[in-house]
């Protein structure tokens, strides 16, 4: 009998793109150092990482990369991973009584997978019907932008937003599609440029099959 060892363990569950926790997996000391510590350890190893692959670090093009690339990490495209950085997200009553489906469509998102630290590029479409509480346009978006920033798999960004909408907005009927473009897949290993990865998760109403197709239909109308 084979018997994989670790190594090949870690390949299989990068190639296929496993989950193995719905929330992001995270230290509970996560926070304990400030993003500018955070920064220098990051900006030390980088450098370390290019020396190994054989960059010349004396090259006035690569000498400021390690510091960049830390501050994109923790400023920019992982940002998502500290609380603190969570958008303050306002809902008011729904004083004119609106009771269709509110749907915006097209957000784009740009992630990370946490696989490889390959981007993962692609469109989120949100259509709810409110059960008292509405919110702005804009925070819809925002929510979306807030858990992309951080290593992901695309089924854990999709609960998370679809959670994060069931609690601010005290209804189950949310609907989240999102479709995206995982580079890990385009640029190694298969190289599919042409396969995109679609993801639903639905409540509420939206668990019949007229007000789901209501919803695809408001989505796929020509702009």
């Amino acid at each position: 009998m084979n018997t994989l060892i670790e190594k090949d363990i870690y390949e299989l569950i990068g190639d296929n793109h496993q989950m193995t926790s719905a929330d992001t997996p995270l230290r509970s000391d996560a926070f304990e150092k400030s993003d500018t510590d955070k920064m220098q350890t990051i900006e030390k190893h980088f450098r370390v990482i290019m020396e190994e692959m054989g960059l010349d670090m004396t090259d006035d093009s690569l000498q400021g990369t390690p510091h960049r690339v830390a501050k994109m990490f923790i400023q920019e495209i992982f940002s998502g991973l500290n609380p603190a950085n969570k958008p303050k997200i306002s809902v008011f009553d729904n004083s004119y009584n609106y009771d269709k489906m509110l749907v915006e469509a097209n957000i784009s998102f740009n992630s990370t997978c946490e696989h490889h630290f390959l981007p993962i590029v692609g469109k989120a479409h949100i259509g709810y019907v409110s059960s008292g509480k509405v919110i702005g346009l804009s925070k819809l978006n925002r929510i979306v932008d807030y858990y992309s920033r951080r290593p992901q798999v695309q089924e854990r960004l999709i609960m998370q937003i679809y959670n994060e909408l069931k609690t601010v907005l005290e209804t189950d009927n949310v609907i989240v599609v999102m479709e995206a473009t995982h580079l890990c897949v385009s640029s190694r290993g298969i190289k599919d440029e042409s396969s995109y990865t679609s993801t639903i998760q639905y409540g509420g109403i939206f668990n019949e099959k007229e007000n789901r197709n209501d919803f695809f239909n408001m989505i796929n109308q020509p702009k």
